[in-house]
């Protein structure tokens, strides 16, 4: 793991007080699904679903790999996806990448531009573009489904092929595109997202 990454997620949990006590007993529910997962000795998946699949869902996807990986559990596959397909938004990329993960487009003018993901020199990247929540890569069977924007969760009442669904909204940062806030804001939200998938994983 990038030492700025280990850096950050040990930074993150001397916050795991910050996390508003209704919301670890969400975080607790799904932390019992991948305990699940583990025990039996199953793959965990996992898609984290917003509406256009451009911000915090890609910052959830990000996180669940990351926090699995830094308190040692087996490998789990994550997903991200919309109710539509737009684009990984630039300034989520930009957070993610001054946060210190190597983020990198195979062709950065393209209109849905398919990002390599690392966070560590022994991984193989992951490709990140935005994408419907049934649309490949991602499964269509036997996985978690995240609900972390409001909208979301209202438009899709069912999610086809889940063995377990929850909703942990989060503020979205665009309301503070191109502003003075803008940078402040996704790198709270990209923050807060982390803080929390690691609380949720330190208590599997």
């Amino acid at each position: 793991m990038f030492q700025e990454i280990k850096s950050l997620c040990e930074e993150l949990e001397k916050e795991f007080h910050l996390i508003e006590p209704e919301r670890k007993k969400h975080l607790l529910a799904l932390s019992q699904f991948f305990k699940k997962k583990f025990e039996a000795k199953e793959t965990a998946k996992a898609i984290v679903i917003c509406t256009h699949n451009s911000r915090r869902s890609h910052l959830g996807q990000l996180w669940l790999s990351v926090a699995a990986a830094y308190f040692g559990f087996p490998k789990i596959e994550t997903y991200s996806g919309g109710t539509e397909a737009t684009a990984f938004n630039p300034r989520a990329v930009t957070a993610a990448q001054k946060a210190g993960f190597k983020i990198e487009a195979d062709d950065p003018k393209a209109t849905n531009p398919i990002y390599s993901v690392s966070w560590n020199d022994e991984m193989n990247p992951y490709q990140a573009f935005s994408k419907k929540f049934d649309d490949a890569p991602n499964p269509t069977t036997d996985f978690a489904a995240i609900m972390v924007c409001t909208s979301a969760d209202e438009s899709c009442p069912f999610v086809s092929g889940n063995t377990f669904r929850i909703a942990l909204p989060y503020d979205d940062p665009k309301a503070f595109d191109d502003t003075a806030l803008e940078a402040a804001k996704y790198t709270e939200r990209l923050r807060q997202i982390g803080r929390e998938v690691l609380w949720m994983f330190s208590m599997v």
